[in-house]
C-alpha cells in the first residue's frame, strides 16, 4: 500500500474520508449513485464495470459482484466471458456493446468512431448512453486511484452486499 493507513482503520473509508473528506465525500455520492440509481439491466452494468475492472486491474472490483433487489447476481463464469466479450456466446448485442465500451473508453477513447456510435444507437437510448458512459467513468476513476494507491489489495468485501 502506498499510503499509511493508521492501525485498526479500513483503508478505503480512512483515505476516502477521514483523509480528504470534502472531495472523498463527493466521490463517494458519485460512485454509489452509479449503484444505486442505474437503469441499466444487471448484465449490462456488470460487462461494462468488469471490463473496466480488468482494464484497471483493481483487485477489489475484480472480486465485487453487484447484486439488485430481486435480481440475482452474474453467474460466476460471467467474469471470464467479459475478457472474451468479442467471442463469447454469452452476451446478447447489449451486454457486448456495454463491455466493448467499457474497453475503448479507458483504453482508446479517440477512436470511438461513427460506426461504433452507430451501433450503441441502435441498442442504447440516449439516456442509457451517458448513463453508461458517467458509471464507465466512475469505475475508471475510482478503480484506478483505489489500485494505484494499493487499496485495492487490503480491502475485503463485505459479508452483506447492497446496491
Amino acid at each position: 500500500m502506498r499510503i499509511d493507513i493508521p492501525e485498526g482503520a479500513e483503508p478505503i473509508p480512512y483515505v476516502w474520508g477521514d483523509m480528504v473528506p470534502k472531495i472523498g465525500h463527493a466521490a463517494s455520492v458519485f460512485s454509489m449513485s452509479v449503484y444505486e440509481y442505474s437503469t441499466l439491466g444487471l448484465r449490462e452494468f456488470e460487462a461494462a464495470r468488469l471490463r473496466v475492472a480488468q482494464i484497471n486491474g483493481c483487485l477489489f472490483c475484480l472480486d465485487w459482484r453487484t447484486e439488485r433487489e430481486g435480481e440475482e447476481k452474474v453467474d460466476a463464469g460471467f467474469l471470464d466471458a467479459v475478457a472474451q466479450w468479442r467471442t463469447t456466446d454469452a452476451f446478447d448485442e447489449r451486454t457486448r456493446l456495454a463491455a466493448e465500451y467499457a474497453e475503448r473508453y479507458a483504453i482508446d477513447h479517440l477512436n470511438l468512431d461513427d460506426e461504433f456510435w452507430e451501433r450503441m444507437k441502435a441498442h442504447y437510448s440516449q439516456a442509457e448512453i451517458v448513463e453508461l458512459s458517467m458509471s464507465i467513468g466512475s469505475w475508471l476513476a475510482f478503480g484506478r486511484l483505489n489500485h494505484v494507491l494499493g487499496l485495492d489489495s487490503v480491502c475485503v468485501l463485505p459479508s452483506a452486499q447492497t446496491s
